[in-house]
């Protein structure tokens, strides 16, 4: 049986059902400033982009671009496929239950990890004196 999701000792249709007060007297308190002093222009256009898809009874739900990386993830977003940008290109983030409390921009990361080649043909200027064999 698998375990039934909470935030702050509430379930998901419960959080649902709260009104944005009460809702964010739930978070941490560095995501609860930000929000009791207000959305900012770009967060409230992506939060009233959201409630259109939401109305709108299509088969399938667009997804919705965003450059705000800042937002925290609301109960009212689950389910909405959103694409972040992470400074090159567009990420794809379905919103899940278990990201509640979180930012956008964490689950588009920035940065990749880098593999360095081996020195050899078209390595760089310093390998270029390296024996190929």
């Amino acid at each position: 049986m698998p375990k039934e999701f909470t935030y702050g000792g509430f379930t998901l249709p419960e959080l649902q059902k709260m009104s944005m007060d009460e809702f964010i007297r739930l978070l941490p308190s560095r995501h609860r400033r930000s929000l009791t002093r207000g959305l900012a222009p770009d967060q409230r256009l992506l939060i009233e982009r959201i409630r259109e898809c939401k109305k709108a009874t299509k088969d399938v739900i667009p997804p919705i671009k965003t450059h705000c990386r800042n937002m925290p993830i609301l109960p009212e977003m689950i389910g909405q496929n959103i694409l972040v940008y992470n400074g090159k290109e567009f990420i794809s983030v379905t919103i899940a239950p278990q990201m509640i409390g979180h930012y956008l921009g964490e689950f588009a990361i920035t940065n990749k990890k880098v593999s360095h080649g081996t020195p050899g043909i078209g390595a760089s200027r310093s390998s270029m004196y390296v024996p190929l064999k």
